[in-house]
């Protein structure tokens, strides 16, 4: 059965290349397009990984962490971070939180199925 990846972004464009590179790689995609939307796709759907943006109107992609890993339900759910914040302090705010991984944009298909295959522990083969 195909893993599913919950794709969290505001940016149409952003979901569409995520979409297109997950999408050809045999994931099942999701999409939220807000940290509301994002949380409720959380509680329903049975999901294997989230790709989560940071900087999101309404709710942050920090604050959507926040309230994944502090649900008991959902705890356990891995998250990668997927964000145009590059400094230290947010890579460090964003583990302190529990990201599992954090990919900086733009990014590469390459990138993101890398950090994909380490957080799901399944090395996905790049190249």
């Amino acid at each position: 059965m195909a893993q599913r990846i919950l794709v969290v972004d505001d940016n149409p464009d952003s979901v569409a290349i995520m979409r297109s590179i997950l999408e050809s790689r045999g994931y099942q995609v999701f999409v939220a397009t807000s940290g509301a939307e994002a949380l409720q796709t959380v509680s329903k759907e049975a999901l294997d990984l989230v790709l989560l943006d940071v900087m999101m109107p309404e709710m942050s992609g920090i604050e959507v962490l926040q309230h994944i890993k502090d649900n008991s339900q959902t705890g356990r759910l891995p998250v990668i971070l997927v964000t145009a914040k590059t400094h230290d302090e947010d890579v460090v705010v964003g583990y302190q939180y529990g990201a599992d991984y954090y990919i900086t944009k733009p990014f590469t298909a390459k990138q993101l199925l890398y950090g994909i295959g380490l957080v799901l522990g399944k090395g996905e083969s790049v190249g």
